[in-house]
């Protein structure tokens, strides 16, 4: 039952009768619910979870809930089993029986389904004992395992609008400003711009109607923080954008998150309904006499629409497609008033700014890049998965500490960070600390977070070339440098891939890389180069395998690639025939197979059913 909370005090008393409500619970099973482990099946488990429980007339002592993304998406679905956090990964709906019988019941592990180390082969029962979380430093998502992301009592229960009740009892906008500013704070969104800086501006510029708008158009190819953080805790960012908007002078703010995220539009709503009826959003909030509204705009998926005037025309109903600047938003933006836009991840990191102050954020991180950052971790590795470390942390730390090294036992070769328009790093490198400056200095760039770890199998030119098409396909064209830059790079790095490259296309792609940087209007042109001019940088010599002796050395490029069967590995096991498409692959027992060349498309799939590596690819 919703309840109209009027004042701080009345906040404070609702939350101490919410968290005595939850001393009820001798045991909390908790199911991520992200979407991660709901593709392998979550919901399934959460539902054989509450079945079992009532079965066995548990219900009024344990307690079932669904919650936001756990971040370990390589063992999904992940649960974790409270007071004692033991965390059971891989589990699934025929596991459930015996994990309530054995853990809820007797108090006893269910050995199998704890993580085991890779390493050490010892299984691991407790979450934050695990490698992939305990090298981790969680503020933003330290809620995610355990808050149900669909109740705000979950939320107030651990803290939640406290430090909203703060900002507005205790502090005026300015000194909420200024502790935004003291914190150190610089947008998580990809150029990390000072928030606190860029809250000013918007305070400081004429006007009486403000608007204020949230991020959530997460594009980039393989990441997803953002939507974890809008599935898991969206009343973290909604008290964030509160608090902003107090600062700035708001009267309305728009979240703005991608259709594809079904999920994170539905709880974001939700957690704004709840916010209503709880008082704590509208007319006077918490009896303060300051008025403020959300409403949740989805985007049709143009990536472009990640830059800030493209967005603020996709909310205004036109094409999104960005506007030179000056003026900025700041100064101009929705409907031509004063707009200030910031990311999922920075709203979230202001209630924790407000509640435990401005010197305490900046102790974290280094000395120009405060705090932690949230990346998405995927590709070539062995957890992939979601992490929140604290800036400085180096490349190989969140690489092998994190996430467990490489996948099969192969070799690293780079790793992109800051999504499509990111540059690669190669494994001399890793030892760089994760900051907004190094990894400019690199040729890379923070981004939103993506971060996607290649291995020895990778082909640097086809990773450049992917890179291009993308953002080929989603450039709005509006100017030329950005329109025409990037499809003639993408027709040269084709053409190196097809073995039609020529000596001048190395500095041909370089100098196309300076005009994409100083004449394209926004953030997609200037950074669209990236992924070449990184490329080039470090792995110069696959350039120059690929057009002077037409080889690609990672075996990638099918047209520059042959498959054949080395005869003293060959077992005769048949398996490269049976995965063949096309029955290029054949041969007879006891005998090496082989692969008729005329047949072969090169598709890859004996090479990976091989266990002899017998499957030469030259």
């Amino acid at each position: 039952m919703a309840r109209q909370i009027s004042s701080p005090i009345e906040l404070k008393t609702y939350a101490e009768e919410v968290c005595k409500k939850k001393e009820r619970w001798e045991m909390v099973i908790a199911v991520c619910g992200g979407t991660g482990c709901s593709a392998f099946g979550s919901y399934d488990v959460r539902s054989a979870f509450t079945k079992e429980v009532e079965k066995l007339s548990l219900s009024d002592r344990v307690l079932v809930k669904m919650t936001g993304c756990h971040g370990f998406c390589e063992k999904g679905p992940v649960t974790i089993i409270y007071p004692w956090q033991y965390t059971y990964v891989s589990i699934k709906p025929e596991d459930v029986p015996e994990v309530i019988e054995k853990t809820i019941i007797k108090k006893e592990l269910v050995d199998r389904l704890l993580y085991r180390d890779p390493v050490t082969k010892q299984r691991i029962k407790h979450n934050n004992e695990i490698p992939f979380y305990a090298h981790q430093k969680r503020l933003v998502f330290q809620h995610n395992g355990h808050l149900d992301p669909t109740s705000i009592d979950d939320y107030i229960s651990v803290g939640g609008y406290q430090a909203l009740a703060k900002a507005l009892f205790e502090m005026t906008p300015e000194q909420v400003l200024v502790e935004v500013e003291k914190s150190g704070l610089r947008g998580r969104g990809g150029a990390g711009f000072p928030t606190g800086r860029k809250w000013r501006f918007c305070r400081n510029s004429p006007g009486s109607e403000k608007y204020i708008i949230c991020n959530g158009d997460e594009g980039d190819p393989g990441a997803f923080m953002d939507r974890s953080v809008m599935e898991g805790n969206p009343h973290s960012v909604i008290e964030g954008m509160i608090i902003g908007a107090y600062a700035i002078g708001a009267t309305k703010g728009f979240v703005y998150v991608r259709a594809e995220y079904p999920i994170a539009v539905k709880y974001t709503r939700l957690a704004i309904e709840q916010a209503h009826q709880y008082g704590l959003l509208g007319e006077n909030i918490l009896g303060s006499g300051f008025s403020f509204d959300i409403e949740v705009r989805e985007g049709a998926g143009a990536f472009v629409c990640g830059e800030e005037t493209a967005l603020i025309a996709s909310i205004e109903g036109k094409r999104g497609m960005p506007r030179p600047r000056p003026p900025f938003p700041a100064v101009s933006g929705l409907w031509g008033k004063p707009t200030n836009i910031n990311n999922v991840e920075t709203w979230a990191n202001v209630p924790l700014i407000i509640n435990k102050g401005a010197d305490w954020f900046a102790s974290i991180g280094t000395a120009e890049s405060k705090g932690t950052k949230t990346f998405s971790l995927v590709g070539k590795i062995n957890n992939t998965g979601i992490v929140e470390v604290p800036l400085g942390i180096t490349l190989r730390e969140i690489i092998y500490d994190i996430g467990g090294g490489i996948s099969g036992g192969r070799k690293f070769k780079a790793v992109q960070t800051g999504g499509p328009s990111g540059g690669c790093i190669p494994e001399w490198l890793l030892d760089t600390p994760v900051d907004y400056e190094r990894l400019t200095e690199l040729g890379s760039m923070m981004g939103s977070g993506g971060m996607i770890v290649m291995d020895e199998g990778t082909c640097m030119i086809d990773v450049a070339r992917y890179f291009m098409k993308f953002l080929s396909e989603e450039s709005c064209g509006k100017c030329v440098p950005c329109r025409e830059g990037i499809d003639r790079a993408l027709d040269i790095l084709t053409d190196i891939t097809e073995g039609k490259g020529r000596k001048e296309d190395i500095s041909l792609l370089e100098e196309l890389g300076e005009v994409l940087k100083d004449g394209s209007l926004c953030g997609l042109g200037r950074t669209a180069a990236n992924p070449v001019l990184s490329t080039i940088k470090y792995f110069r010599n696959e350039y120059e395998a690929h057009i002077n002796e037409k080889k690609c050395p990672a075996g990638v490029c099918k047209a520059l690639i042959t498959f054949s069967i080395d005869e003293e590995k060959c077992k005769s096991c048949g398996k490269c025939a049976k995965v063949c498409p096309t029955k290029a692959a054949s041969g007879k027992k006891k005998e090496p197979y082989k692969i008729d060349k005329e047949k072969c498309i090169k598709c890859g799939l004996c090479r990976e059913s091989c266990k002899f590596g017998a499957v030469i690819v030259s």
